[in-house]
């Protein structure tokens, strides 16, 4: 795919949702940290509905601890691998509260060093939170870009440095948003709404025209 139409893939995106967000809910950075802890092979819909009632009663990385493992276990056993995100909840909210006096820290290298927290993970928090031109891959993102041809990669990490380069720095701070948004919403897995899709014309999908009709 070419530079012209990937711009103009972007442009169709943003002007069919200007101002994109995220589907977790929180209300604060840390509150961002533990939702996309919980969001690990978990939609965001069963997250929000356990967010909702934790946060209530732990917002913050004493609060937290305060709870205790057991207790985290208790208002997230619903979701998958509850047992390992409830550990790594309380590893970082310890490293947090040790090192970085319960704060965030806006460096990756740091990020990346609270238990639970990878790559992903972090290009979330550096975009969202501090404003960096970041572009996280998940499952959604490496879907659509390799499907449009938008990105071609055979990893989440390979698809991350081609975005980075073929994205004009205008788009960079929302890219994520909106194509998490188009893989869940449009571009999905197994039966993609080519029918609806505002960038059907550019996508180079070699099967679209089979979900068109």
């Amino acid at each position: 795919m070419n530079h012209i139409k990937r711009y103009q893939i972007l442009c169709k995106l943003r002007d069919n949702d200007v101002d994109p967000s995220i589907e977790l809910v929180y209300r604060s950075e840390f509150e961002l940290l533990i939702a996309v802890l919980l969001s690990a092979q978990t939609n965001d819909i069963q997250v929000n509905k356990v967010t909702e009632n934790l946060f209530k009663i732990a917002n913050t990385p004493k609060s937290m601890l305060r709870l205790g493992i057991n207790g985290i276990k208790n208002y997230i056993k619903s979701l998958g691998l509850y047992n390992t995100k409830a550990k790594n909840i309380i590893k970082s909210c310890h490293v947090l509260i040790e090192h970085y006096n319960g704060v965030l820290p806006s460096n990756r290298v740091e990020l990346e060093s609270l238990p639970g927290v990878g790559r992903k993970t972090a290009n979330i928090i550096l975009n969202l939170i501090f404003g960096r031109p970041t572009i996280a891959v998940d499952r959604h993102v490496f879907r659509f870009c390799n499907r449009s041809r938008f990105a071609l990669g055979k990893n989440v990490l390979s698809v991350e440095k081609k975005l980075l380069s073929v994205v004009p720095k205008e788009f960079k701070n929302n890219c994520h948003q909106w194509l998490v948004l188009h893989g869940k919403n449009v571009c999905q897995a197994k039966r993609p709404n080519c029918r609806v899709c505002v960038i059907k014309d550019l996508c180079e999908f070699k099967e679209k025209q089979i979900y068109i009709i």
